[in-house]
């Protein structure tokens, strides 16, 4: 399996001659043919359960829902919000306290129906309104106007009374439309609502989706029953996020620092399953603002634009529209009408800033306010201005900037639940939800019980693993280890340097227990050529200028390049240096390199650093007994080359930094073990992978699977993967008709330009981590055992689908993987496909463990990761143009990663 045709040419050797090239002047004639539309894929059914494995009985977070009323009807109306003077209203969470207002005005025009109200433009209620049109003119008390704020106000009818009445144009004296808003209440105002019919839909949908019929209509009538748990959340003063929600209680907050807290709520949807209708529950995790004074958030973060505050003593809400640019006592109040207070006797007038208004004329003490800027409220153009120490910021609003690394840890610790206080809390929030007395939920016949679903389980046997010397391993509980054991094939570790960026770091006892704990694991290993200590005055330097003066002082130290550095940072994560040093190593001088920020040296630690190395390196680790047969089931036999794919996008927050897409592919075919990562950078927020074949290039590129196929050939002893198996992460089930049509299109047509008549067979699998679905053990407190599979009761009413609980669950509750099989070509049997897919979390290089997700994935993640720490270091003082965003022309284009040396391309750099 050496590698041969290092250019691919032989797969080629197939493709027809290239057309004559005609003179300029020569327009070649298309005939006209009639394009024939191929029908769209669909995901696949299930064609049959699994067997093998021991029996478990378990529970899952799904609560049956009983339904007696299928032939109802839910009836959708638009909804539209207009001020009174015609604007619609685009402020958030104006809408339900609008169409409260509505229902009970009037209810006896709305006949007293109940309505569902997604908080936007739909409503949805069981049977028909009255009309199909209906327009309500309703008054809110305590909406403030962002146009006239009531300190404003206040200021301006002192302003009046202290002026004798003066005529509006004298000293900037309100206007008549300023008297027009002042006959009415301060805190009220005018909406016109706007209802009109738009569909009907059955709620037999849902029970033609519970026989695997699913439609439009089956969806629609899924929605209407989530909105209604929205909205029953939304009436008890929850904050919403999509269909988790979160109680204003101390009880369910954690501080995470820097005026960030995680608040703990609890996930409900309606779903149709094998089982029936039921309603998933779980625990869900936002971030919110910590509430309280606005200056305890101003020490920590300065960003609190959009943020809603009270002011004292009024009590009133508003939004922060900014910071005033100067401190309070400076600050002049209500620069854009320029108010000129008289003094008793004075013939001058005064102008007046916020501190002396408040203090001298709201009679209001402020302590500390005055050295601090002010709160805006207003517009940028007219802005209005409140002492800081008058400011609140109100409860239950998201944080929604990307966490640091001390609070993204701080999460997970404080985020952890067994599983039995799992089942507690889900059973005691079931209880207090209330869902029975929800009226509309009532009124469609829907009953939830309050037991947990139980299912049955298999526990699949852990595959043997084979390392050196041809010993067997065996993993207990989804772990093994390698004491006294060799690896099954060791890389060589040679001209190879250290570097050491000025970590607190012993770095000649760190390279002889190295060189010891490598010889022990049967790894050649020479002696270091350099171990270079970066001068501590160079730390505080910017990292590029870090990097390369290293790079000056290793130079002269070697003849030639190394193949191997090993790198000493001293931060364990986001260390400002990684970035730009893979990217010298990778991409500039095609040196493989191992990042490393040691704590403590232990055997285990360095055994784990070995493992990545000697993965770099081209070495294995370890195999399976049936990769090292070979005897895999469908695989072994045929050509077969793995995918994994995954698109990683920027944190939140950045929105013009590039999604990077990753596609990880198989090589040395019968192996499943060894993968080469393909990456590339397409539009922020895009999930589609859109250069997996590029149709036309003005570059050099031909798309990532071309490379994937090319090196499949090579390395496979000129094989071409007769079955391609698909990998898919981070797509949701509305997405999974674009992988059918979109990605695997593209690579098939990538398969068609290396040889026309190439038709191999394909399975495309979709992984999913993020859903809410959990298993327990009914009568232990520990997380269900590593290999439990589940493919009854709570799949799909149809497709093909899976949970699996491939590690061990140490912390916390297990979160099982949810496996689509959308399209399988080849013909697995269920235990076959389902044996295959635990193996692959078998083969994962980094570590001794089972992992939760199959080994491909967890490589395009790490794949997209990795590189996309390149981006995070191109030159910052490029337009947004540069970075995807728009340009006059229109979308500008995506920037590229840059291209990494053959020697690293094809090595699992990733590792």
């Amino acid at each position: 399996m050496d590698s041969v045709d290092p250019d691919g040419s032989g797969l080629q050797e197939a493709l027809p001659p290239p057309p004559p090239v005609l003179p300029p002047d020569v327009v070649p004639v298309k005939l006209e043919e009639p394009v024939k539309k191929k029908p769209a894929r669909l995901p696949m059914a299930r064609r049959g359960t699994g067997t093998k494995g021991q029996k478990i009985p378990l529970l899952t977070n799904h609560f049956k829902v009983n339904v007696t009323n299928m032939e109802g009807q839910f009836y959708h109306y638009s909804v539209a919000l207009l001020y009174e003077d015609g604007r619609p209203v685009e402020a958030k969470g104006v809408g339900r306290k609008v169409l409260d207002k509505v229902q009970q005005t009037y209810s006896s025009e709305l006949s007293g129906k109940e309505f569902a109200y997604d908080g936007e433009k739909s409503l949805f209620t069981i049977g028909q309104l009255p009309l199909n049109k209906h327009e309500f003119t309703v008054v809110l008390e305590e909406v403030t106007s962002a146009r006239f704020p009531i300190c404003l106000l206040i200021l301006r009818i002192w302003f009046c009374r202290n002026n004798g009445n003066a005529s509006p144009d004298a000293q900037g004296s309100p206007n008549d439309t300023d008297r027009k808003r002042m006959r009415r209440p301060y805190n009220s105002k005018t909406f016109i609502v706007q209802i009109n019919f738009a569909a009907k839909i059955p709620m037999q949908a849902i029970a033609s989706a519970l026989k695997g019929v699913e439609t439009e209509s089956s969806q629609e009538a899924l929605r209407v029953l989530d909105i209604i748990l929205r909205q029953h959340a939304a009436k008890q003063g929850c904050l919403l996020v999509r269909q988790s929600f979160f109680h204003n209680d101390p009880k369910n907050f954690v501080d995470l620092g820097g005026g960030v807290l995680g608040c703990r709520g609890f996930h409900s949807s309606f779903r149709t399953t094998q089982g029936g209708l039921s309603l998933n529950i779980d625990v869900s995790t936002t971030m919110i603002i910590q509430p309280g004074p606005v200056v305890d958030f101003l020490i920590a973060k300065r960003v609190l634009k959009n943020l809603r505050i009270k002011v004292s003593p009024t009590n009133q809400e508003y939004k922060i529209t900014g910071l005033s640019e100067r401190n309070c006592k400076d600050q002049l109040y209500a620069l854009h009408i320029v108010f000129q207070l008289k003094q008793k006797g004075d013939a001058e007038p005064l102008e007046i800033t916020v501190y002396d208004y408040f203090v001298n004329h709201r009679n209001i003490e402020l302590r500390y306010s005055g050295d601090l800027p002010c709160i805006n409220v207003g517009k940028p153009k007219r802005p209005t201005y409140i002492p800081l120490e008058l400011c609140t910021l109100v409860s239950l609003q998201r944080y929604t900037k990307a966490l640091t690394n001390l609070q993204r840890a701080s999460l997970v610790e404080k985020s952890r639940q067994k599983p039995q206080e799992r089942m507690g809390v889900l059973s005691h929030s079931l209880k207090t939800s209330r869902y029975d007395e929800e009226p509309l939920l009532r009124s469609c016949g829907l009953s939830i019980s309050n037991s947990f679903t139980q299912v049955d389980g298999r526990v699949l046997q852990a595959p043997k693993l084979k390392v050196g010397n041809g010993d067997d391993l065996f993993a207990r509980n989804g772990r093994w280890n390698f004491n006294n054991k060799k690896l099954v094939q060791p890389s060589k570790i040679e001209r190879w340097a250290v570097v050491n960026f000025s970590a607190r770091c012993d770095v000649r006892r760190l390279v002889n227990d190295l060189l010891r704990c490598a010889e022990a694991k049967g790894i050649p290993i020479e002696d270091p050529l350099a171990v270079i200590e970066e001068n501590r005055q160079m730390s505080r330097a910017p990292a590029i200028v870090r990097v390369e003066k290293m790079f000056e002082e290793l130079q002269p130290k070697l003849r030639d390049a190394p193949k191997f550095l090993l790198c000493v940072l001293p931060e364990r994560k986001n260390c400002d240096v990684y970035g730009p040093w893979k990217r010298k190593n990778l991409a500039e001088f095609g040196i493989v390199t191992q990042c490393m920020a040691p704590q403590k040296l232990n055997d285990q630690y360095l055994t784990n650093l070995l493992l990545k190395i000697n993965a770099k390196l081209g070495g294995l680790n370890s195999l399976l007994s049936i990769e090292h047969s070979p005897s895999i089931p469908m695989v072994s036999k045929v050509p077969t080359m793995i995918l994994g794919m995954d698109v990683s996008h920027g944190s939140p927050g950045q929105s013009d930094i590039p999604s990077i897409a990753a596609v990880v592919s198989s090589r040395h075919w019968p192996l499943i073990s060894r993968y080469r990562a393909s990456v590339r950078t397409q539009s922020p927020r895009v999930e589609m992978i859109d250069s997996l074949y590029k149709r036309v290039s003005d570059t050099k590129d031909d798309g990532i699977m071309r490379e994937a196929l090319l090196d499949f050939y090579v390395s496979s002893g000129k094989r071409k993967p007769d079955q391609i198996i698909i990998f898919r992460d981070g797509v949701s089930e509305s997405q999974f008709n674009q992988v059918l049509n979109i990605e695997l299109d593209q690579i098939i047509e990538a398969c068609k330009f290396l040889d026309e008549k190439w038709n191999p067979k394909f399975v495309v699998i979709v992984a999913q981590k993020n859903h809410h679905t959990k298993f327990f053990q009914p009568n232990g407190p520990e997380n269900v055992p590593p290999g439990t599979i589940i493919d009854n009761k709570v799949g799909h009413p149809k497709n093909y689908d899976f949970y699996l609980c491939a590690h061990a669950g140490m912390i916390g509750t297990t979160r099982p993987t949810h496996y689509h099989v959308l399209l399988d070509q080849v013909g697995f049997q269920a235990d076959d496909l389902q044996e295959l897919v635990h193996s692959l979390s078998y083969v994962y290089q980094r570590s001794t463990t089972a992992i939760s997700v199959v080994a491909p994935v967890c490589y395009a993640h790490l794949a997209a990761t990795q590189m996309s720490s390149f981006m995070k270091f191109e030159d910052t003082s490029e337009t947004s143009s540069s970075r995807g965003g728009m340009t006059a022309a229109g979308p500008a284009p995506v920037p590229a990663l840059p291209t990494l040396t053959p020697n690293v391309a094809n090595s699992m750099f990733f590792c």
